[in-house]
């Protein structure tokens, strides 16, 4: 029987309200600056006999970046970093989904950023599920993972006078995500 067969098998909207996708990383390698996407979309295909049958699509708006400090995110969507104009999208697609028990799963998927495609892997928590007030039902999901950024072609930085870099290169990515039960 395929996943679309499957009487286990729900589809889930990401609900970009009710999601953060928040990043962190060292800025003159002793503070750490954090920023978040407010433009998330995606689905979530859920096996729930087989979860590892389960998939993950999500896209982000590069514009939607905010750091809280506008002069940055001008930077950041530059073609110094995102190049926001030539790539308005970063996208997560899901090749395999382990379960690791208790909740817990290695969701395993390709990042575009930049046009640039690297396999990740999200440490993922199943938060569970409950009804809404106008009759839906909702799932709560939680991820993070961690990515070289200079692996996307975000190389750009500058060096400091005190030895080291401006900008480093590890990105701390945390997710918390809530969907919306498709009927």
């Amino acid at each position: 029987m395929s996943i679309a067969e499957s009487t286990t098998t729900t589809t889930w909207t990401i609900d970009p309200a009710h999601t953060a996708v928040e990043f962190s990383l060292k800025h003159l390698m002793i503070s750490t600056v954090r920023g978040r996407f407010g433009d998330v979309s995606g689905t979530i295909v859920l096996d729930e006999a087989n979860p590892e049958a389960s998939t993950v699509t999500a896209e982000i708006d590069v514009t939607s970046i905010d750091t809280r400090q506008e002069q940055r995110d001008a930077h950041l969507r530059s073609a110094d970093f995102f190049d926001a104009e030539k790539y308005p999208v970063l996208t997560f697609n899901s090749t395999r989904v382990e379960s690791l028990g208790g909740g817990r799963y290695k969701v395993v998927g390709d990042l575009t950023i930049r046009g640039v495609t690297r396999e990740v892997v999200l440490q993922a928590t199943d938060e569970g599920r409950g009804g809404d007030p106008w009759g839906g039902r909702r799932a709560a999901f939680s991820a993070t993972t961690s990515i070289d950024r200079s692996d996307f072609g975000l190389t750009w930085n500058q060096a400091l006078e005190t030895g080291g870099v401006l900008v480093g290169n590890e990105i701390r990515i945390s997710l918390e995500v809530q969907a919306v039960q498709q009927v």
